[in-house]
């Protein structure tokens, strides 16, 4: 973790500008072809959960904005940015999770592995100190349904930095697959521009071999 140059960022009177809002954050809601992960993913019998997954993961690490937080009124980059991520259980409720970043399928497949059997062996929200953790991004998943715009809870004037990615049901259009997806970030720290490098990155690593 590295502390900004405030005085220096290019960014000081955007951060000023929208850190002066209620809520500071802004979204939107597009669609990613994700026909050749899915195929790959059933293929060699692998959660096609966990491998779009952890292709955004990649695609976050790389967008740099998208690993900015705010600690004690500071401006901080991450070097690593982790998967905070909803997990379901049988009875309909969901626990807080973390996965752990790494670059290997294999292992952040089983670092995946491994907190799906905790949660589901467990109660509650699983609050813990690691879903206070600013080196994340937020996940959840919405499998029942398409998605065309999501809202998230969220404590206004709080401080709050941790960007939010929803994935929506996949579909069929035609004779490509799709999926939404939704972004939330804090405009001060990310625009337009940075959401839009993250989703060519994702985009692109949709289409890899794993």
């Amino acid at each position: 973790m590295k502390e900004i140059d405030y005085n220096n960022w290019n960014r000081k009177e955007h951060f000023e500008f929208f850190s002066e809002y209620d809520n500071p954050f802004f979204g939107i809601v597009t669609e990613i072809d994700c026909t050749e992960a899915y195929e790959i993913a059933k293929k060699n019998n692998l959660s096609f959960f966990g491998c779009y997954l952890h292709r955004s993961i990649i695609a976050v690490n790389r967008t740099e904005e998208l690993c900015l937080r705010l600690l004690d009124d500071k401006v901080v980059s991450f070097d690593k940015i982790h998967a905070a991520t909803t997990i379901g259980r049988e009875d309909g409720t969901f626990g807080f999770s973390h996965v752990e970043f790494s670059d290997s399928f294999s292992d952040f497949n089983k670092n995946l592995k491994d907190q799906i059997r905790i949660v589901q062996n467990s109660t509650g929200l699983r609050a813990t100190g690691d879903s206070e953790r600013l080196d994340v991004v937020h996940y959840s998943t919405l499998p029942w349904f398409r998605i065309t715009g999501v809202s998230y809870a969220k404590n206004h004037n709080s401080g709050e930095s941790v960007p939010k990615i929803t994935f929506g049901k996949s579909f069929m259009d035609g004779n490509v697959r799709k999926m939404a997806v939704s972004i939330e970030a804090h405009h001060g720290l990310v625009d337009g521009i940075h959401i839009a490098r993250f989703l060519d990155q994702f985009q692109d690593l949709m289409a890899e071999r794993i």
